[in-house]
């Protein structure tokens, strides 16, 4: 497949991966240009700025609003740059081509919205210009193929996707939960549509921005979409989150990036070893429910409950601690065991009903 930017961009060869940059917000011209002409010294072809940016409650900075694009004119202007912002609504998408912004993003609070994802849809027919569009805040995937469609049949055909994770409740590691097997599933399903991944937004913090892009890049994304600020720890918008240029250039080279090309050929003894032990893990799952029905049975014979928790505690606490020290991870475990004991839990209710009947 092409590489990202000769999609977006034709005629401008760059390899992968592709790279915007530049702050969350648009805040003063200064703040703009200067850290336009940083990037740009650090080789960034691709300058992104928010405009309008959609809140969690009112009253916090929402954007400069248009005379932002003015500033993003001078960008181009004065560094070469190609320029990109998001947008949310026909009146967004009109203004930003009337200011020839070159690259239009969709963000996850408006993907989520088929109202008014078809709205920007239809103020994009019969016009030329990338579009991105990042996954909806909600892991559905469903919702977010569908507001890629929505623009595809407006007549866009240079067209990508940006990962930016999933909103969740609680405390966590990340910002936004990034469910890395959503996008890959969203490349399995369009295997020609390219995805970057936004690492700043994933992670919330500047810290995790570099780890989540080299995870990025192992899992074979086109590009990174990253916040740039050149005063990060005065940003008006998502400042924990935002890098200066010169940390994102350091980032940037000491990436490793996989070949995606490469021959699988030697790989195929090794996964034909996958396959023969993923047939020994089934029939070993077979024989555990078959057990499961049996002790269905016997708890329907006694007058006993289904889910005995004292039980799968303990089952929890010692599977998993035996799969930290084979050296997998205990997430991984709970979350392996969890839906085998559903699907025993669900054998033996069977069991009950084929009983009752």
């Amino acid at each position: 497949m092409e590489n990202l930017q000769s999609i977006l961009l034709p005629g401008v060869s760059h390899n992968r991966p592709l790279v915007i940059a530049g702050p969350c917000s648009a805040e003063t011209p200064e703040q703009v240009l200067s850290t336009a002409k940083q990037l740009a010294e650090n080789g960034i072809k691709i300058f992104r700025s928010g405009i309008w940016k959609p809140r969690t409650k009112p009253g916090g900075f929402e954007g400069v609003g248009v005379i932002g694009l003015e500033w993003l004119k001078e960008v181009k202007k004065e560094t070469g740059m190609y320029v990109a912002t998001e947008v949310a609504n026909r009146d967004h998408v009109q203004a930003a081509l009337a200011a020839d912004v070159d690259i239009l993003w969709i963000g996850a609070r408006t993907s989520a919205n088929p109202f008014a994802m078809q709205e920007i849809a239809d103020s994009l027919k019969g016009v030329d210009v990338p579009v991105l569009v990042k996954n909806p805040v909600n892991p559905d995937l469903e919702l977010w193929i569908g507001a890629i469609e929505r623009i595809y049949n407006a007549g866009i055909r240079r067209l990508g996707a940006i990962h930016r994770g999933f909103s969740t409740y609680g405390k966590h590691l990340y910002r936004n939960l990034p469910q890395w097997h959503i996008p890959i599933e969203l490349h399995r399903r369009i295997p020609e549509l390219p995805i970057l991944c936004d690492p700043s937004h994933i992670g919330g913090k500047r810290e995790l921005v570099a780890p989540i892009s080299q995870q990025a890049m192992d899992m074979g994304f086109d590009g990174l979409i990253v916040e740039s600020h050149c005063d990060p720890d005065c940003a008006w918008s998502d400042k924990s989150q935002q890098v200066l240029p010169e940390v994102l250039n350091f980032m940037l080279n000491t990436l490793v990036i996989r070949d995606t090309k490469q021959t699988t050929e030697n790989l195929t003894l090794l996964r034909q070893q996958i396959d023969r032990i993923d047939n020994e893990l089934l029939e070993i799952l077979n024989k555990r429910m078959r057990v499961s029905r049996e002790i269905g049975q016997y708890k329907k014979e006694h007058s006993m409950q289904i889910v005995q928790t004292g039980r799968y505690d303990d089952i929890l606490k010692s599977r998993i601690a035996q799969a930290v020290d084979m050296g997998m991870s205990g997430d991984f475990m709970r979350d392996v065991l969890q839906a085998i004991h559903e699907e025993s839990v669900r054998q033996q209710i069977e069991v009950l009903n084929d009983r009752a009947k």
